[in-house]
C-alpha cells in the first residue's frame, strides 16, 4: 500500500460534500485501506462553509490535515479553493467546480464577489476547472454535482481497483443510482 494520502473536499452547505466523501471513504474502505474521515460542518444548513479531510494508507491514526498537507483538494465552489489552498502541499494538485455561491456579506451587497479567483489560483497550484453544476443540470439533477466532483477526484487519485460504481449504489437511494453513476462516469471524463 503507498504513503498515506490526504484529500480534502470543500464547499458550501447543501452541496453534498458529505455525501461525496461517505462514498469516497467507502471505496477506499473496500479497497483495503485504513480511511480516517473528519467532516466540519459549520454553518452549513445556513450556507457557510464545509470541509471534509479524508486520510488514507496502511496504517492512518489521525483524520486531521494540517496546513501545507493536502494531496488533492476538490472545491465545490471556487471561493472554498481559494479559502483553503493554504492546505494543499507542494505539488498537489486542486480540482475546482467554477461555481460561485454568493456569501452572506456578498448577498447583502457589503462587497463583491472576489473576481480572478480562477486565474490566481492557477498561478498558485496545478488545477483542474470545469463547471460541475451545468454537468449535472445537463443530466437532469442539478444535486449530482457533488458526485461529477467525486468521479474527478477519484480520476485524480488514480486508486485503481475500486469498483466505484457499486460504492455508489451502496451509499446511494437505490431509484437515484443509476443517474448517480452516470453523473460519476461523466466527472471522470472532466480531469
Amino acid at each position: 500500500m503507498a504513503a498515506i494520502k490526504n484529500i480534502l473536499l470543500v464547499g458550501v452547505g447543501g452541496q453534498g460534500t458529505i455525501l461525496a466523501s461517505k462514498i469516497l471513504s467507502s471505496g477506499l474502505v473496500m479497497a483495503g485501506f485504513d480511511v480516517k474521515m473528519s467532516e466540519v460542518h459549520g454553518m452549513s444548513q445556513r450556507g457557510g462553509n464545509v470541509s471534509t479531510q479524508i486520510r488514507f494508507g496502511e496504517k492512518v491514526y489521525s483524520p486531521i490535515i494540517g496546513k501545507g498537507e493536502a494531496d488533492l483538494i476538490v472545491a465545490f465552489e471556487k471561493m472554498e479553493a481559494l479559502r483553503w489552498l493554504e492546505y494543499l502541499k507542494k505539488g498537489g494538485k486542486m480540482v475546482i467546480n467554477d461555481y460561485e455561491i454568493p456569501s452572506a456579506p456578498i448577498l447583502m451587497g457589503k462587497v463583491a464577489y472576489p473576481q480572478g479567483i480562477i486565474e490566481e489560483l492557477a498561478a498558485k497550484a496545478d488545477i483542474s476547472v470545469f463547471k460541475a453544476a451545468e454537468i449535472a443540470t445537463g443530466l437532469g439533477n442539478s444535486k449530482m454535482m457533488n458526485v461529477v466532483l467525486l468521479g474527478a477526484l477519484v480520476k485524480a487519485l488514480n486508486v485503481p481497483g475500486i469498483d466505484w460504481e457499486q460504492v455508489i449504489k451502496d451509499n446511494v437511494k437505490a431509484n437515484f443510482a443509476d443517474l448517480n453513476i452516470k453523473a460519476f462516469n461523466m466527472g471522470l471524463a472532466q480531469v
